[in-house]
Formats: structure tokens, sequence, C-alpha cells
């Protein structure tokens, strides 16, 4: 049965420690959800009305859900008792909760008033590094103590740290201590309506940010990054950042996925490449300026599965514009090394491989590139794609691109004959 299948049965019993849970005979034995019109059928039996209605005239099933007993009378008896039970018990829970909601105040934690001390001595003392750092060791416990924090306004106090790199008179103990303060914030939650997040989307934050993911330590960077990848989950508008610091940001971007030690910050920099580049033409113009193109292609034939399907997704980002794509097939290893991880890495790798070599077919096929594509492997993995069962959307590239170019690679030896009956070349009424 599809949706009006009978819930499995609990007990009361089994139920007696969800307070919030409704009592068994206000449930509709079919969907196991409160009543809300209650009605008894010939056997005795109180459902919802809507559920045994459907029961009865769509699914044309003749016996009661419950009992499985023949039915041949299909009237069905409002039963108002039990629904000014129900009624009554709704009332008495939503009182319950409207005194739990006023009075629900989230008590400190054990380690409250550790974390108001240094609070205020961050604040008040000029030597900030040490207290930050006995703070990161207390907000490292638990989700307890960083929600703690947090209602302590712990989280404008960093932020006003963060600020301070940008005033021309920032020392390096003022470095020192906006490094310390990335390893607690990178910690923390970062909700879209969480006060972390607006915080920290400030400007002058985000600049902040930027400036110690260019000039930070190694550990400050990953912190910095993994601030940044927490908040392409949000909706945050990276414009503000690309433009303010322009092909710097994404240099220090791709030197993160260039990272051979760290593994997590070179992952969560492509994430966030892939985010910033899917929102504007402008943002990937100012990638390629950067060289991005030739970073990823020169990493790509090392890199692992997940990776491998991330740079090849920003790859596939940057090939949408004429300068990406002319970066790609001026670079000696470009067609190549997409070629390679085509068929090999996996599905979806497979997939953004043929998509950028669908663009390159569509939008740059110069006679070198063409030439290449049949000599390098393009052509041999795209031919394997063909005699795949099925259709699907990359199928349908592929047989795209030999119509395309077909009859310039049919005339190489190399080119397998068959496929010219099996794409239709000659007679392809197009």
């Amino acid at each position: 049965m599809e949706d009006l299948e009978i819930s499995e049965r609990k007990t009361p019993a089994d139920h007696s420690a969800m307070d919030d849970f409704p009592p068994y005979h206000f449930r509709c034995p079919i969907s196991m959800e409160l009543m809300k019109d209650p009605v008894t059928i010939s056997t005795g039996v109180t459902y919802e009305r809507n559920n045994i209605e459907k029961w009865f005239f769509s699914y044309k099933k003749k016996t009661c859900p419950a009992t499985m007993q023949s039915v041949e009378n299909f009237d069905m008896i409002p039963n108002h008792t039990l629904k000014r039970l129900i009624v009554a018990w709704q009332t008495k829970e939503d009182a319950k909760k409207a005194i739990c909601s006023t009075s629900s105040t989230p008590r400190p934690s054990n380690k409250h008033d550790e974390i108001q001390a240094h609070l205020n001595t961050i604040v008040s003392s000029p030597f900030k590094v040490n207290s930050i750092k006995k703070l990161r060791s207390i907000i490292e416990i638990d989700d307890e103590t960083k929600n703690d924090f947090i209602r302590s306004n712990g989280v404008e106090v960093l932020v006003q740290i963060l600020d301070q790199i940008l005033l021309e008179s920032s020392d390096f103990i003022t470095f020192r201590a906006c490094e310390e303060a990335l390893c607690i914030l990178h910690q923390l939650p970062i909700l879209e309506e969480g006060k972390t997040f607006k915080l920290l989307s400030k400007q002058e934050s985000t600049r902040s940010m930027a400036i110690m993911l260019q000039r930070g330590s190694a550990e400050a960077r990953l912190h910095t990054i993994t601030i940044f990848k927490k908040m392409t989950k949000t909706q945050y508008d990276w414009s503000f950042v690309v433009q303010d610091q322009g092909i710097d940001f994404f240099k220090s971007l791709l030197e993160l996925v260039s990272d051979e030690i760290c593994s997590k910050a070179s992952s969560c920099a492509l994430e966030v490449l892939i985010e910033i580049l899917t929102a504007s033409k402008k943002n990937r113009l100012r990638a390629i300026e950067a060289g991005a193109v030739c970073v990823l292609i020169e990493l790509l034939p090392d890199s692992n599965r997940s990776k491998c399907e991330k740079m090849l997704q920003v790859i596939k980002l940057l090939c949408e514009c004429a300068e990406g794509r002319q970066a790609l097939v001026e670079h000696g290893l470009g067609i190549v090394s997409i070629s390679k991880k085509m068929l090999h890495v996996s599905n979806a790798a497979t997939k953004i491989g043929v998509k950028i070599i669908w663009l390159i077919c569509n939008f740059h096929p110069t006679e070198r590139v063409l030439e290449e594509m049949l000599i390098c492997g393009p052509v041999k993995k795209l031919v394997a794609l063909l005699h795949m069962d099925g259709r699907s959307s990359t199928k349908d590239k592929v047989v795209k691109i030999f119509k395309m170019h077909g009859n310039s690679w049919k005339q190489y030896p190399c080119f397998p004959c068959n496929l010219k009956d099996y794409l239709g070349f000659v007679n392809d009424p197009r």
C-alpha cells in the first residue's frame, strides 16, 4: 500500500517517555497522527475522516484497516466525544509549551564564570593572546560551552580583535591575537539567522579574514578558510570580498588549493571557489586572471577522487568563459589532463569532464584543438561512452560532439570507421 499503510503500532507504554506525543487512542490507526475529525465506522473503530475515506473510496478497500473485518456498511459517524477530549488535551499541551517557552532561559555552563573572566581580561588588557588561548581550551570542551560563549557576547569581543588588524597602528601582537581569535571562531556554528554569521559577514570582518588568508600562519589560514566554507552554506554575497581584494583573494585561495600538506584546507578552498565562481561571471574572470586554470590543470593528475571532482567542477565553471577555454587549450596538459580523468575516477568526474570537452568543442573548435583531442585521448574516451547502455545527458552531449566534429575526425586513420554509420554523419538532416 502506498501512503496509507497502517503504521507499525506501539503500545502507550512505548510512548510514555514522550510527553509531547499524542495518546494512543487520540491517533488515527492508519496514519498514527493526532485526529482532527474522528469518525467511527461500523466495526466500532475510529479513524481520521480523510484517511478512512481514502481507504474506502480511493483504494476501493472493503475491510476495516485495524481489524481487517469485512465492511459492508460504509457509513461514518462523527465521534464528538473523542473530538472534545482531543481538543482538551491539545489545549493543555499548548499551555504547557507556553509556560516552558517563557521560562526556558538557557542555564549557564559549568565554565561560565571562567568564560566571563577571560572575556573581561581580553577587553581590558593589552596582553590578549594568553587569555584567548585559555578561552580556546574551554570552548573546545563541548557545544554547551560554545553556546554559553556566544550568549556571553564572546563573538563580539573576538570580532573586535579581528577588526584591529585593519588599523595602521596594528602590530605583531595584534596579529597574533587575531590568529588566536580565529582558532575559536572557526569552531562555532555559523547559521544564517545566528549572531555569529551576522558579525562575521560584516565588511570589516570579511576584509580582516581575507587579509589573514593571505598573510596568516598555516593554522590561521586553515581556520579562516573553514569559516569561509561555513559561510558558503548561507546566502552570503561574496561580491564585496572579491571587489575589495581583487585577484589577490583568488591567489590566496589557489595557494591553499595547492597545499599538499593540509588536505582539509585544500578541500575547503575548492568548495569556496565553487561557490564564488557559481555566483557570477566577473568572479570567474578574476580567478582566470589569477591563473586558476593553469594551477588546477597542474594539480589535477595527482588529485584524489574528492579533490579531482571539485577541481573539474571549478575548471568547468572557468571554461564557461572564453578566457577560461583559451587558457585550457593553450596549456600543454589541458586537454590530456581532462581526458585522463574521464572513465577513470568516478561517474561524476566523467560527467564533468564531458561537459568541459563539450564546451571546448562547441566554442573553441580550432583545427589544432580537434587534432589534439583525437591524438591525446578524449575522442577515444567519448567513443567508449557511446557504447554504454542507456541514455543520459552525458551521452547526448557525446553524440552532439561527434555530430559537430565527426567529419573532421573521420579523416584520420585512427578514427573508428563504424562510427560514421552509427552517428549518421552523412544523412544527418541538420
